[in-house]
């Protein structure tokens, strides 16, 4: 395994231009030094939590906690047929709180606030905190918790990650490792997206195999306060939280095209509608996915007359509407 590749002093001319083009995982680190929460909370847990709490506006937060047993682990049950952790919404102030009570318990719950909306939530951070490389509409998610760890998974998004307070290791996978992370069921994902079902903290070689190949080229890196790391859209990472309090605050954007669509929904459609064919049938479609899709070949418009509109080429607003409405009422005649 090998250490993601670290930069320093990265502004957003760097950023945009060196970093984002290249397509790999960027270590950035101290990217967030000037920032008041990094100075504030750098001193104890206890700082940590009261920096929240005199930001926080007392609304409920998306919150999961694992059992003791479960050993920091957030992952499938043991039949993969749910999970082994429970979710709810609670306010930020009692979460804040109990993470406190069990800083110094050997059999802590696992407690996670996820993906929390912080315009919504902490909506004075922002400017208390500029972050400079992303565009100002991208609104900003944090993640708070204890000791953790998360499966590898992906977004669809690029993401940008900055820790505020604690540590945190990244381990990361290239998108074409899929197939030797041994992807658990979509449907009940922990987070909307298949996990693998390695324990990479521990892995089993023995069930899992393949998984030495995706460890072969797999990246690491350690986080601590004001250091970031850019994750590729599609890249598969794995997140150990090392400290009895952490948060990291995150920005995701791109990933999905003018039209709207995700490429998540897309890939599931395909799941439902071509994986269950003949091997003859998936071939051909591939070849077509291969020339419209991907354009593995060529601009399947090149030959096409300049400035025409159509799928193929680029639709205008109203054709674009069109096509959803044809595609929503196709899904809808088939349920």
């Amino acid at each position: 395994m090998q250490n993601v590749t670290e930069w320093h002093h990265v502004d957003a001319d760097i950023f945009h231009n060196k970093i984002v083009p290249a397509g790999k995982p960027a270590l950035i680190r101290s990217l967030c030094q000037d920032w008041p929460a990094v100075t504030q909370c750098g001193t104890s847990a206890e700082a940590t939590c009261s920096y929240l709490q005199r930001l926080d506006t007392g609304k409920p937060v998306y919150t999961i906690a694992a059992p003791a047993e479960a050993d920091g682990r957030f992952f499938y049950s043991d039949d993969l047929q749910g999970l082994n952790f429970k979710r709810g919404q609670i306010l930020l102030s009692q979460v804040l709180t109990q993470l406190l009570n069990q800083e110094n318990q050997a059999d802590a719950h696992a407690i996670a606030v996820q993906a929390l909306p912080v315009r919504d939530i902490l909506p004075d951070f922002e400017n208390e905190n500029p972050i400079g490389l992303i565009d100002a509409s991208v609104a900003p998610t944090m993640w708070v918790g204890n000791q953790g760890r998360v499966a590898p998974h992906y977004d669809v998004h690029q993401n940008l990650a900055c820790v505020m307070a604690g540590r945190r290791r990244f381990t990361l996978f290239p998108p074409e490792q899929a197939a030797n992370l041994y992807l658990g069921p979509m449907l009940n994902a922990p987070g909307g997206v298949p996990i693998s079902l390695v324990d990479i903290w521990n892995p089993n070689f023995e069930q899992f195999p393949r998984y030495k190949e995706a460890l072969a080229s797999a990246q690491q890196a350690e986080l601590g306060p004001s250091d970031a790391i850019y994750i590729p859209s599609l890249w598969w990472h794995g997140v150990a939280s090392l400290d009895p309090v952490n948060v990291l605050v995150n920005y995701w954007w791109g990933g999905i095209s003018a039209s709207g669509l995700s490429p998540n929904d897309t890939l599931l459609h395909g799941m439902m509608s071509i994986a269950a064919l003949d091997a003859s049938q998936r071939q051909a479609w591939k070849t077509f996915f291969d020339y419209y899709v991907f354009r593995s070949h060529e601009d399947p418009g090149a030959h096409l007359p300049q400035g025409l509109k159509d799928i193929v080429t680029s639709l205008s607003p109203e054709q674009s509407k069109a096509v959803r409405d044809f595609l929503s009422q196709r899904l809808d005649s088939d349920k």
